[in-house]
């Protein structure tokens, strides 16, 4: 009785059977057919979700214009849900719920021509979110963005309407205009915000800086994540060696889409104009010692439990590296007294206009 050959699985047969393909090869091939098929579907999903959020936009306009015309209320509205309900069995959002929504989605943007195109770049959950829990124009303008830029879901989206991300971005006292490229600016922007919120560290009053040190590196998942959640941790009491001396850097992280290191000094007083030049000293040998070759130069962020901001911007006016000076807290308002110092409205909407 002949002997039947062995039977190989497909995926170890394929690059026999083709004989000209070595094994390598074929890899890279079938990594890019993947990639080429992953990006057709996010482009058929964004497609649809454009699509979709301009069929909500329009149904929203149409109900607004009746109302005006005198056809309103809400028994209108439930009977419209039930009627397309009835007409179109199976298609999701037509509640009366989404309905009004979308009168609301409408009436928000309408009068906002630049923020009209913006919004079929998130999903209609996002939207919702933004318009329901965002009023001021270009707060909503920053959010969808954000979203869009970042990819963040919805409960990432809500966290960080929660915790202030606009205000906090727009009141950030940093050196970027002078000390990062034009190219790396407005991300390096994003990267820092003004004052930082770390509800999860339990800490109690007072409490030392290795305390405070001690308990980010114990909870860092979610350190990283209220730092804008973007950053790698490097390592903590990061020991710098210069001239025969040692140094130690609070913490070390890196910034994926910055590229680059980033010095982070935990003090738990007031700002004092000398941590900048602490900070600098830093700064120059990590780039010398610790950057690799493709990575920008090393950003500094001091993170203080007060500061005073006319000091804070005296002290960072000739500073030549990086650095942003922050605050941190474990309540999640941002002080009353700070919402007066926004930047313009025109200088709100060229960082905006940045963002891409």
């Amino acid at each position: 009785m002949k002997r039947q050959p062995k039977k190989q699985p497909l995926s170890e047969g394929l690059v026999p059977a083709v004989g000209v393909i070595p094994g390598s090869e074929y890899g890279r091939l079938l990594a890019e057919i993947k990639d080429r098929v992953r990006s057709a579907q996010y482009e058929a999903l964004r497609a649809v979700n454009k699509e979709l959020v301009a069929l909500y936009w329009d149904i929203g306009r149409m109900i607004v214009e009746r109302q005006v015309a005198g056809l309103h209320g809400e028994a209108v509205v439930k009977q419209l849900a039930e009627d397309l309900q009835r007409e179109f069995p199976g298609v999701r959002g037509l509640s009366w719920r989404n309905l009004f929504n979308m009168s609301e989605f409408f009436q928000a943007y309408r009068d906002h021509p630049k923020l009209q195109p913006m919004v079929a770049i998130v999903t209609w959950t996002h939207n919702l979110v933004i318009i329901q829990r965002c009023k001021d124009p270009l707060e909503r303008e920053f959010y969808i963005r954000m979203t869009r830029k970042f990819g963040w879901s919805k409960n990432v989206l809500i966290h960080h309407i929660e915790n202030q991300s606009y205000e906090k971005t727009l009141l950030g006292q940093t050196n970027f205009d002078e000390a990062v490229t034009p190219e790396l600016r407005s991300q390096a922007k994003l990267a820092v915000k003004d004052d930082y919120t770390f509800d999860f560290l339990e800490l109690g009053e007072p409490h030392a800086e290795r305390d405070l040190e001690r308990a980010m590196v114990a909870r860092i998942e979610e350190f990283l994540r209220a730092m804008g959640g973007l950053f790698a941790f490097v390592g903590s009491q990061y020991r710098l060696e210069v001239d025969d001396r040692e140094y130690f850097i609070d913490l070390l992280l890196f910034h994926r889409r910055l590229k680059c290191l980033v010095a982070v000094e935990l003090k738990v007083g007031e700002f004092e104009p000398e941590y900048v030049g602490k900070m600098q000293f830093y700064l120059a040998a990590l780039d010398d010692r610790a950057r690799e070759e493709g990575e920008n130069p090393s950003i500094g962020i001091i993170l203080c439990k007060e500061k005073r901001r006319t000091i804070v911007e005296y002290a960072l006016r000739d500073a030549q590296r990086p650095i942003g000076v922050a605050t941190y807290r474990i309540v999640k308002r941002l002080p009353k007294e700070l919402k007066g110092q926004f930047p313009s409205p025109e200088q709100i909407g060229k960082l905006l206009d940045d963002l891409g």
